[in-house]
């Protein structure tokens, strides 16, 4: 019997669905291989990782490579959501990226206090973004081991 690989989960928390758009193009143009689910707040995001409701189906939420994170959502930010994720030992070794429109130093500060293992600005144009995804595909899937392949 031939195992095959599975390909990196991205589990992207955000609310606006043009930029959930935006990034699911953005790894396409780059071509990193990935399996992209995408949940629209904290409340979500957690129930995915917890497997709760409608995520209550592993084959259709399988454990995250990586969480792509944005700060401002509805229900429950993304402030609130890093903060449970990484209480809880179950899940505090995902890797998780912040990825925001605040550049504020005190957000920026406050989720590397968090626990979040990068903090990246929204980038402004559609060729930026595709370089930014480009360099995560490639250190988060080529560079480090991860504990969820």
């Amino acid at each position: 019997m031939i195992a095959t690989a599975r390909l990196p989960v991205i589990l992207m928390a955000e609310d606006d669905a043009d930029d959930r758009l935006l990034a699911r193009d953005a790894l396409n143009e780059c071509q990193i291989e990935h399996d992209l689910h995408c949940v629209e707040d904290g409340e979500d995001l957690l129930d995915y990782l917890h497997r709760r409701g409608n995520y209550a189906d592993k084959n259709h939420s399988p454990r995250p490579s990586l969480i792509l994170l944005d700060l401002n959502m509805p229900k429950k930010d993304g402030r609130e959501a890093l903060r449970e994720i990484r209480g809880d030992p179950n899940l505090r070794r995902i890797p998780i990226v912040v990825f925001t429109t605040s550049s504020a130093d005190a957000d920026v500060e406050l989720v590397y206090e968090m626990g979040a293992n990068s903090c990246i600005t929204k980038p402004a144009s559609f060729d930026s973004l595709v370089e930014v995804m480009r360099m995560l595909g490639r250190y988060w899937f080529s560079v480090v081991d991860l504990p969820y392949k």
